[in-house]
């Protein structure tokens, strides 16, 4: 007798050599898993894509609004706690909102600012206000841009997948319920004939 091979293995797992005593929820629990990844693998690409450009269009109307934004100077009042972390263009990317002054329209405020961490005290640091003089965290950079745009896509994926993960895990269960079911209810139907003929072979 030839070795049976791994494709063979496969084949007669998803039913495809019609093999009558199989039962029709087997199959199903078979194809459960090639049926979640083809899914992933047709759904993925158009979630990915539907939530980049959602975020490419969010990007777009904040950098319209960032475009009647103005920066003042502000001094920075206590030290900034935190740790420097380098951003793409080697400036520290980790902000923090610490208490600082700045003038305005030529008048002086004082509020809480976006400060790289480590700033010193006394030290000034760029602040951007919208047109009615209300703190904003710095502008979109393109590079903070196309982050927004991977990060959505890569959050869309891992969703998607965990969906199907999770959907794939509850037929099974179901699955398995109502083979339990049908075991029960073959055994109480070929149980008593099984006691009589054990009954009968004894005596």
């Amino acid at each position: 007798m030839a070795p049976t091979t791994t494709w063979t293995r496969v084949t007669r797992r998803l039913g495809f050599d019609h093999n009558p005593l199989r039962r029709r929820l087997d199959v199903i629990d078979a194809w459960l898993v090639p049926a979640a990844i083809a899914a992933f693998l047709t759904l993925g690409p158009l979630l990915a894509g539907g939530a980049g450009l959602w975020v490419h269009a969010d990007n777009a109307a904040a950098q319209r609004a960032e475009r009647s934004w103005h920066q003042v100077e502000a001094v920075v009042l206590a030290p900034v706690p935190g740790p420097a972390m380098a951003g793409g263009n080697g400036s520290n990317s980790w902000l923090v909102w610490t208490p600082a002054r700045w003038t305005a329209g030529g008048r002086a405020h004082t509020g809480n600012v976006p400060a790289p961490a480590g700033t010193s005290q006394d030290e000034t640091v760029p602040v951007w206000l919208n047109r009615a003089g209300h703190v904003q965290v710095p502008p979109l950079s393109a590079g903070a841009a196309r982050d927004r745009i991977v990060v959505a896509a890569v959050f869309a994926l891992a969703s998607l997948a965990a969906l199907l993960t999770v959907l794939a895990a509850l037929t099974r269960w179901l699955l398995d319920r109502k083979r339990l079911a049908g075991w029960e209810a073959a055994w109480r139907s070929v149980g008593p004939q099984w006691s009589d003929w054990r009954n009968r072979s004894g005596s």
